[in-house]
C-alpha cells in the first residue's frame, strides 16, 4: 500500500499521466518474418538508428537528425507500438531477457529525449525524476517507465536509490518480467542522455557476457582517475548504487577485477584498501548532444 501511495505521489508531483506511453498508435504489430522475432528486430533497428545518429564511440546523439529520421519515425515507431503486443516472458533465456530490456531502456531514452522536448539535460524538472518517470512505453499490455525497466526488472525490484521501497508492489504484474538475480554491470550499459553516462550500445544475447565484461571494463578504465594522497576519484555511479556492488569493499573489489592487468591503480588499492577514501565527481547531467 505504501509504494502504490507513492507512485501515486509521484505522478502528481511529476504530473505523469500514468496512462501515457510513447508508443500509442494504432495498435498494429509490426511486419516480421516468422523467423524473426521482435527482440531481433529491435536489435536490427537499434543497430541503423546508432550507424545513422550516434557518434563512434556511443557518447553523444544527433537527436535533430534522429527527430527527423525516417527509419525512426516510420520503421522504429512500428516496431515501438509492436511492444504493447509483445510477451517478455516469451524470452526463455537470461542472456535473451537482460539483452531484450537493456536494449529497450536505452532506445526508450533516445525517444524520451526526442517525444519530451529535452533541450538541455533530462534533469531539468524535479532532479530527473519526471523524465525517467513520463517517458514510458507499453510493453506486454503493461506501462513501464525507465525507472521501472532499471529499478524494477534489471535491479530486480530494488527500487531507486533516492526513494523509499520496491519499485513494484505486491501483486504488481510486472514482477513476472523481473531478471533472477541482480548483474551489477548493467550499471555500465544503461544510456540515460548525459555526459556522464556510459555509452549506448546494442547488447546481443548469444555474446552478452562478453559485452558486459567489456563495456564494464572500459567504463572503469576510463573512469578511475590515478590515485591522489589516500583517496581514489570515481563516478558517482558507485555511491548512488554502492549496495549493488556489496558496499564499499564491493566496489574496492569490483574496481580491482575490471581495471586492466598490470594497471598501477590495481596493486594501489590494494595495498590502500583498508585506508582508502572514495570521492566520488559530480554527475554531469548535460544533454549528451552533438
Amino acid at each position: 500500500m505504501l509504494i502504490r501511495i507513492r507512485e501515486f505521489l509521484l505522478d502528481r508531483l511529476t504530473g505523469t499521466p500514468s496512462d501515457r506511453v510513447l508508443n500509442d498508435s494504432t495498435g498494429r504489430a509490426p511486419t516480421l518474418t516468422p523467423s524473426q522475432p521482435l527482440d531481433e528486430a529491435l536489435r536490427g533497428l537499434m543497430n541503423r538508428l546508432i550507424g545513422e545518429a550516434v557518434s563512434p564511440d556511443g557518447s553523444r546523439v544527433d537527436y535533430a537528425r534522429l527527430r527527423t529520421s525516417p527509419l525512426f519515425r516510420e520503421d522504429f515507431m512500428e516496431l515501438a507500438a509492436g511492444l504493447a503486443h509483445f510477451n517478455p516472458a516469451d524470452l526463455p533465456e537470461l542472456p535473451q531477457q537482460m539483452s531484450f530490456w537493456i536494449n529497450i531502456y536505452n532506445v526508450l531514452v533516445l525517444h524520451g529525449v526526442i517525444a519530451l522536448g529535452v533541450q538541455r539535460s533530462v534533469s531539468e524538472r524535479w532532479a530527473g525524476l519526471t523524465f525517467f518517470r513520463q517517458a514510458a512505453y507499453r510493453i506486454g499490455g503493461q506501462r513501464l517507465s525507465l525507472d521501472d525497466i532499471e529499478h524494477g526488472i534489471l535491479r530486480v525490484n530494488r527500487g531507486h536509490p533516492l526513494l523509499p521501497g520496491a519499485q513494484f508492489a505486491d501483486g504488481d504484474p510486472r514482477l513476472d518480467w523481473v531478471l533472477p538475480r541482480l548483474d551489477e554491470r548493467i550499471h555500465f550499459t544503461l544510456n540515460c542522455a548525459s555526459r556522464s553516462c556510459p555509452p549506448i550500445g546494442v547488447y546481443q544475447p548469444e555474446q552478452l557476457d562478453r559485452q558486459l565484461d567489456l563495456a564494464t571494463a572500459h567504463f572503469v578504465d576510463q573512469d578511475v582517475e590515478r590515485p591522489t594522497g589516500n583517496s581514489l576519484r570515481l563516478s558517482s555511479i558507485f555511491r548512488w548504487y554502492q549496495g549493488d556492488f556489496g558496499g564499499k569493499e564491493g566496489v574496492i573489489d569490483f574496481l580491482r577485477r575490471y581495471l586492466p592487468e598490470n594497471d598501477p591503480r590495481r596493486e594501489w588499492i590494494e595495498t590502500h584498501r583498508h585506508t582508502l577514501s572514495l570521492i566520488y565527481r559530480p554527475y554531469d547531467w548535460g544533454l549528451n548532444q552533438f
